[in-house]
């Protein structure tokens, strides 16, 4: 882990890093903590050996995907319910009911903030979903409000 302070606060930088072998040759952190807030890098369906889960099946990878990044949010405090923000990127966005399935099935009752892109492809052909999210530690208790426009 690398801890870097910043100069104007007392907020602590975390670097989170899980091993993987992409990690220094990209030059990123799997996810990144300031304070209070958690945010985890593109995460896709690849174990820790290298291998593609489930190849290229929409909803399988999605909810592998899901269940990594509970762990990367359990290992630093966070819970599912302080995600305030996801982001999918899918190579097939006609298959948007897979990944959405999936995304439902975790955060229905949270109901993050999220976006769903078409993108060419990922880094293996067999990997079809990569997700992103961003969690406030605290931010569990959820309100909803109905906006009309």
């Amino acid at each position: 882990m690398c801890k870097v302070w910043l100069m104007t606060s007392e907020l602590v930088r975390t670097n989170i890093l899980s091993g993987s072998p992409l990690e220094p040759l990209r030059g990123y952190a799997r996810a990144v903590q300031v304070g209070n807030h958690l945010a985890v890098s593109g995460t896709t369906a690849m174990n820790s050996k290298g291998e593609v889960v489930s190849p290229g099946e929409p909803y399988e990878q999605t909810k592998y995907i899901l269940s990594s990044i509970k762990t990367i949010l359990a290992s630093r405090g966070f819970q599912l319910a302080d995600v305030v923000r996801t982001r999918l990127f899918v190579t097939n966005i006609s298959r948007w009911e897979d990944y959405a399935r999936a995304h439902r099935e975790v955060f229905e009752p949270i109901r993050p903030a999220s976006s769903m892109v078409q993108v060419v492809k990922l880094v293996d052909p067999r990997l079809v979903v990569e997700l992103e999210v961003d969690a406030i530690k605290g931010a569990a208790e959820v309100e909803s409000v109905s906006l009309q426009y």
